[in-house]
């Protein structure tokens, strides 16, 4: 169906078509030739292989794929790789939960049987998230789609654990860690959600054992003092520096504690005496480091006490236990306060189980030999951090980074290249890539963390550690766009592993995106009933109960945005902070590709009889006479100059915005009423049709299916896609001021006689006769009287009745049948008075000293401007009443 035939764009028509278009045309996988340097790559975040699409993913979708259609149309071969992540704990869980449903478990099935299942759940619902990916207009490299558990990725990962642990920096340790009793296994930070608790801050005496007093600790978890080994102050609390070398009696246990002195210690929380407890507390962890202590643990991986608490406590959870405590001290007289104390807690995103910090035997990596250089590689700007402040956190992380804890107890995923053979502490260890010779080896059960193998991301999935073409051609990548959340897990890991491995950075600049939030200013969460899915955006769908007016009611559903309306709004609405969701945006998006669609139309019909050889491509720029026409093209250059920037900034709000300006305002609204009138020649024909081939152009990386859809009805079209075409850059020598201010002061002055015919009454199509004196309106007169509604061809003595000041001159209303000069002035009038008291109100504060003096200064500046506005504005309604008027 051609172009003429549709009243408007259809997306639901348009999209699946475009879409098998792109695929089809090879365009996502291009061959790898040339070098890194010439072309452009970016890697997506993996997805996890149990995701769907969320409005995190369409943000960063949106914006990957802006960034691939820009380079692209730019003349470099680009690649944008896809996969998806294994997604260790959350895949199992996914797994676990379907065994249970079924009234299985995993330890039931064996490990083998576990992971084939889990193959098979991958299998069936795995690809989700990469079709939605196509939903939304991605250009991923969908012919190359890799998995952190591929045949390739597992050698890329193997290799790294071996030749890093020849080197010394994996290594097995019993250290602090985040366990999770939920899911039976020690967690990253990123799997760690800090939640504000209200506990009760106990304060328990601990008698010297000389009998000479006691010291008085405060905590909110008194069972761990079951395995507390010291007592620290600080060395310069002088209320304790006595005590400092002599020792307490545990409450409870009886085992004698020494008084250590240790500036971590805090004079003003609590009491100032600090009970020790290396096995369950990071902090003490470091503390009995420092000190020499025994690392005592009494609660176990299950989250229940251990026989080393005691019978008293053994088997208990550590809820009960905590009870049972506070009883037992109660009853010993031990307890000197009991205070609530509100402060956050670590929770287990994935179970929901509360973090216990355990000392566990687990496998480590050092970070501080390969944290120096990546700190080295943003202090030099070989990668840009943005914005600045994500440039300052990634620094101060790496500056204070600790061991990494890689092992995690878990079924799914890169099981540790590890065999031992033996018991300790003769028990023989190998590392490798294939199990050891010899009979009596075991592999170690672990699997490593999830962010282990995806730090490798950039680099394995294009080959290493072969020298693939493809990793000659397209590494190092160019841009991480992806959530700050994960700058220090995942971006400071991947510039680490990069530049170990490969001795390059993997990309040059991270984009950090904003965090979309329920338009409540909640976090998205289908639980929450603030999530909002992309898909019911782009196709139509229920709304969530956040859109509600009152709680209870039918919150309605959305209407089908299209994808293109989806990305115009997100990279509308993205910032360097965290935004609320508006659809107003997405609204935004949807009109605009609506008025481009319709210009389009209605530039096909202007054109329609010129020469063909005109229309197929034509002199285009060359051709522009009339000053409407060097305007536009002058007006074009500056959005693509403009376009360029905003893309090198990362500024995809202000691009998004700065597009919809131009083609609503500058294009449709004015050069296309500029031209409305004019007969058709060949040189307006040809500047029409060059300035429309290059907006759709300009404006394709952000909305592809709609610009997509019109380059193909466009004359001369010759069976390519726009996503394939040339986007050519900004043409300084088409800039045109002349041309630019007189088209400028035409369209302010249209605007101030429009507003002023509504101002004064005036029937909308009325034709008033009118005079115009002043400078600069020669070749744009007649525009000026068709687009006002004036009749210029007036005697120079006919008596005026109003005058607008406008640009260079006046207009001069005169008198006539569709003018009544005294109702205009006494509507002037009216409109002055009100203004005059919003002038006595601004100038009354203004006046006030105590307002100047303790307003912010911004709110004093603003006041004034206001000032200046509303009294600007008298003058120009004063300057239209007759003499004599007030």
């Amino acid at each position: 169906m051609s172009l003429q035939d549709r009243s408007r764009f259809e997306p639901a028509e348009v999209e699946p078509r475009i879409t098998a278009a792109w695929l089809g045309s090879g365009l996502v996988h291009p061959p790898a030739e040339g070098t890194a340097a010439e072309n452009f790559s970016m890697a997506i975040p993996p997805p996890n292989v149990t995701g769907a699409l969320h409005m995190g993913h369409a943000l960063n979708g949106s914006i990957q794929d802006t960034l691939a259609r820009w380079h692209r149309m730019h003349g470099r071969r680009t690649r944008w790789i896809l996969g998806t992540d294994h997604a260790g704990i959350a895949t199992q869980t996914q797994v676990e939960k379907l065994l249970k449903s079924e009234g299985s478990g995993r330890e039931e099935i064996g490990r083998e049987a576990f992971t084939e299942r889990v193959w098979e759940w991958r299998a069936q619902y795995g690809g989700t998230i990469v079709e939605q990916f196509k939903r939304l207009g991605a250009t991923c490299d969908f012919e190359a789609e890799r998995f952190t558990l591929d045949e390739g990725y597992v050698e890329a990962v193997l290799t790294v654990f071996v030749r890093l642990y020849e080197k010394g920096l994996i290594y097995r340790d019993n250290y602090m860690v985040n366990w999770d009793p939920g899911s039976r296994s020690a967690i990253s930070d990123l799997e760690v959600e800090e939640r504000e608790v209200t506990d009760t801050l106990f304060a328990i005496a601990y008698p010297l054992t000389d009998g000479s007093g006691e010291v008085v600790v405060a905590t909110v978890r008194p069972e761990t003092m079951l395995a507390d080994t010291a007592v620290a102050v600080n060395p310069d609390d002088e209320r304790y520096t006595h005590l400092i070398g002599k020792s307490v009696t545990l409450p409870l246990v009886g085992r004698e504690l020494p008084i250590i002195a240790d500036e971590y210690v805090k004079t003003d929380f609590g009491t100032g005496c600090l009970k020790i407890t290396p096995g369950h507390d990071p902090n003490d962890f470091e503390i009995g480091r420092r000190h020499g202590l025994d690392e005592l643990s009494v609660i176990g991986e299950d989250g229940c006490m251990l026989p080393e608490a005691g019978e008293a406590y053994a088997g208990l959870s550590a809820a009960d236990a905590q009870r049972k405590v506070v009883e037992d001290l109660r009853a010993l007289g031990a307890l000197r306060a009991e205070d609530p104390y509100t402060h956050t807690v670590p929770f287990s995103h994935r179970s929901g189980s509360r973090i216990e910090p355990l000392v566990s035997l687990q496998w480590f990596m050092r970070m501080d030999e390969l944290a120096a250089p990546a700190r080295q590689v943003v202090a030099d700007g070989r990668v840009r951090i943005h914005p600045e402040s994500q440039r300052r956190r990634y620094d101060e992380w790496l500056a204070n980074i600790r061991p990494w804890c890689i092992s995690r107890q878990l079924w799914w995923g890169h099981q540790i290249p590890v065999w031992y053979r033996g018991t300790p502490p003769t028990q023989e260890t190998y590392v490798g890539m294939t199990a050891p010779e010899g009979d009596g080896w075991t592999r170690d059960p672990d699997v490593l963390d999830t962010w282990f193998s995806s730090a490798l991301w950039p680099f394995a999935t294009l080959g290493w550690p072969r020298e693939t073409p493809e990793l000659q051609a397209f590494y190092p990548t160019d841009v991480m766009s992806t959530g700050r959340d994960i700058l220090f897990l995942w971006v400071a890991r991947m510039v680490m592993m990069g530049l170990e491995f490969t001795g390059e950075v993997p990309f040059t600049d991270v984009y950090n995106h904003s965090v979309i939030q329920a338009p409540d200013g909640r976090r998205m969460s289908k639980s929450l009933g603030t999530g909002i899915d992309p898909l019911a955006l782009i196709d139509g769908g229920p709304r969530p109960p956040v859109f509600a007016k009152r709680p209870g009611d039918d919150p309605g559903e959305f209407p089908a945005y299209g994808a293109d309306a989806v990305r115009f709004g997100l990279l509308a609405m993205s910032s360097t902070q965290d935004v609320r969701f508006n659809e107003e945006k997405i609204a935004q998006g949807r009109a605009l590709g609506n008025k481009l669609f319709n210009a389009t139309r209605f530039a096909l019909l202007k054109v329609e009889g010129i020469d063909a050889a005109v229309l197929s491509g034509g002199p285009g720029a060359e051709a522009a006479r009339a000053p409407e026409d060097r305007w536009i093209l002058s007006r074009l250059q500056a959005i693509k100059a403009e376009a360029a920037q905003r893309i090198g900034e990362f500024d995809f709000s202000k691009l998004s915005l700065a597009l919809y300006d131009f083609v609503y305002g500058e294009l449709c609204d004015w050069y296309l009423e500029l031209i409305k009138a004019r007969e058709v020649d060949a040189d307006l024909a040809a500047t029409l049709l060059h300035v429309l081939r290059e907006t759709i152009a300009l404006v394709h990386p952000v909305m592809p299916f709609v610009t997509e859809d019109l380059w193909a009805e466009l004359p001369g079209h010759d069976g390519g896609l726009l996503a394939e075409a040339s986007l050519p850059a900004a043409d300084a020598a088409l800039r045109d001021d002349a041309a630019e201010a007189q088209v400028s002061a035409l369209i302010e002055a249209v605007t101030t006689v429009r507003s002023w015919r509504g101002d004064a009454g005036v029937a909308a199509g009325a034709i008033l006769d009118a005079r115009l004196t002043g400078d600069g309106y020669g070749e744009t007169t007649a525009l000026l009287a068709r687009l006002a509604r004036l009749d210029l061809d007036q005697p120079a003595d006919a008596a005026g009745a109003a005058t607008i000041v406008i640009p260079g001159g006046t207009v001069e209303i005169l008198a006539s049948g569709a003018f009544d000069p005294s109702e205009a002035a006494a509507k002037t009038e009216a409109q002055i008075a009100d203004l005059q008291k919003e002038i006595a109100r601004a100038r009354g504060k203004l006046g006030n000293d105590g307002f100047v003096a303790k307003a912010p200064a911004a709110v004093v500046d603003a006041e004034r401007a206001k000032l200046e506005r509303l009294e600007a504005e008298v003058a120009t309604l004063r300057a239209q009443l007759p003499e004599g008027a007030a």
